[in-house]
């Protein structure tokens, strides 16, 4: 008895229709067998598509054919063994040289010429169906990148919700995308100690090890995360409806940091103060240098009467400093009343705007009033133009004065804010915050920052010198005919924190002190 191969196949693991599942094939195949007197000395039995080459079970197969390990072959159907005409070239070179390939759900006799063509055709039916799948999955596919919704797998950061819908952030994952996206458009870190620092902060993979560095520049280089979505091998883009993680401006700094435009010269040594503090005498920045296990700060300038000052000492100075400026929860609690005092007078008030649209109208009306009279022949040309210009003038900056009212206003709100929120806690906060953020502090509350010699000289930034400075004068001078009682002494120190609100709002250049 002649001895066979039996293969089935499905190109995948969930196909299971009636007629193409693996059981039902295998017993197509031994019900054929039994029939015809065939005897099955060794299965194949495969999970791939067959629209492309190179699948490795059937591979195998018609390697031991070739050798002639067996008679031939068993198939459940044509589209089992081929869907793409390469493999069935490969198969009708098999049958050529003698194999017997039989077909458990076709009639067909291989041996003759009308068998062979009508095996042909079914082959190419088979081919053109793949074909006809893959146009009309295409389709679909564009279709969705059209309406702006992702028919793949959503990236790190979204969940998936189904087809038809856009993905949604996902709580856990979102916040860390967004600062990996923040921290490298500092222009600080490499992919490296980004994927280390992000490590620190609790971003992990999925099975708990640190993001691979490949994986940290894919993300990055990603602008679905910007709102838009870009399909990598045809290079195309589409607007996606779901909602983006960071603005299109970040992601266009990151792709410069990236590239090697943004990113700054990489220090050997990262010491928490570098170029903040100056020299005195010289005015050039202290160089930092580690000594015997201590950073040291030294002026480098052939010399330079300045020696040099340890990091530690720079630290003790800098909180001296700073509790000096920090309010007391008393002071805090007086000034946030205060600041919502003033803010719901203002808004009751509308001061500002009331008086800036007043004047708008009176502007438009004597403009009109001085047309009418040059119409009426009342005033000359010259004149009239000459006035007409001046009142021009004077609307176009009195409606670009009511435009950014408002909008300052606001500004200065959230800023007087900010700087309260960091006078209540700047101690703890300084101690807790990382080097760079303690950078930042630092560049915000104080102004100039030199070494003399030995001695530091530190200056704080005028909102924050008012603080510094209020032990010498928030209680007011001693007086002989009024005692100085708690109660007297609170209502001084209150009237005190009232009129650095009030200073801050009145300070033009507060807004641009760092948040």
């Amino acid at each position: 008895m002649k001895t066979y191969f039996g293969y089935i196949r499905v190109s995948t693991a969930k196909q299971g229709a009636h007629g193409v599942s693996l059981n039902e094939q295998k017993a197509a195949i031994e019900r054929h067998a039994i029939r015809n007197g065939l005897s099955i000395i060794e299965w194949f039995e495969e999970r791939e598509t067959a629209a492309k080459r190179g699948r490795p079970v059937f591979c195998r197969m018609l390697s031991l054919l070739r050798k002639g390990r067996a008679s031939g072959v068993v198939i459940h159907k044509i589209d089992r063994s081929a869907r793409n005409l390469k493999d069935w070239a490969d198969l009708g070179e098999l049958i050529d040289a003698g194999v017997d390939v039989h077909f458990a759900a076709d009639a067909l006799d291989l041996s003759t010429r009308g068998g062979r063509l009508s095996a042909d055709l079914q082959a190419v039916v088979a081919a053109d169906y793949v074909r006809n799948l893959r146009e009309e999955t295409k389709k679909g596919f564009y279709g969705r990148l059209k309406q702006g919704l992702y028919p793949l797998a959503a990236p790190i950061g979204y969940l998936d919700q189904g087809g038809g819908k856009a993905k949604i952030p996902d709580p856990a994952t979102a916040p860390y995308i967004r600062q990996a996206f923040e921290l490298y458009a500092t222009g600080t870190y490499t992919l490296h100690t980004l994927r280390d620092e992000l490590l620190r902060r609790g971003f992990r993979r999925p099975g708990g090890g640190p993001l691979y560095v490949s994986s940290l520049s894919h993300l990055l280089n990603n602008p679905f995360y910007a709102g838009i979505i870009r399909i990598n091998k045809s290079r195309q883009t589409f607007r996606g409806i779901h909602q983006p993680l960071i603005s299109l401006a970040l992601f266009e700094r990151v792709q410069g940091a990236l590239e090697g435009k943004l990113a700054p010269r990489a220090a050997q040594h990262d010491f928490t103060y570098r170029r903040l503090f100056a020299c005195a005498q010289c005015g050039r920045s202290l160089i930092g240098e580690r000594q015997k296990g201590h950073i040291y700060y030294r002026c480098h300038t052939k010399n330079c009467p300045t020696t040099s000052v340890r990091e530690n000492i720079v630290e003790e100075a800098i909180l001296s400093l700073f509790r000096r400026i920090e309010l007391t929860p008393r002071d805090v609690s007086e000034a946030k009343a205060y600041l919502l005092q003033w803010t719901a007078d203002r808004r009751q008030g509308e001061d500002l705007g009331a008086a800036l649209s007043l004047s708008i109208a009176n502007t438009k009306s004597r403009l009109n009033r001085l047309t009418d009279a040059f119409v009426d022949g009342l005033v000359e040309k010259a004149v009239f133009e000459e006035r007409r210009a001046g009142l021009v003038v004077e609307l176009v900056r009195l409606e670009e004065e009511m435009a950014g009212a408002h909008e300052l206003l606001k500004r200065k709100q959230n800023t007087v804010t900010k700087t309260l929120e960091l006078a209540e806690s700047l101690c703890l906060g300084y101690e807790m915050a990382l080097p760079l953020q303690k950078r930042e502090i630092l560049k915000t509350v104080t102004s100039n920052r030199c070494l003399d010699g030995k001695t530091l000289a530190i200056t704080p930034r005028i909102p924050f010198e008012r603080l510094a400075n209020r032990a010498s004068f928030q209680w007011g001078a001693p007086t002989r005919n009024i005692r100085r009682t708690r109660e007297i002494c609170h209502k001084s120190k209150c009237a005190w924190i009232r009129t650095w609100i009030d200073s801050l709002f009145e300070d033009d250049a507060l807004p641009l002190l760092r948040s």
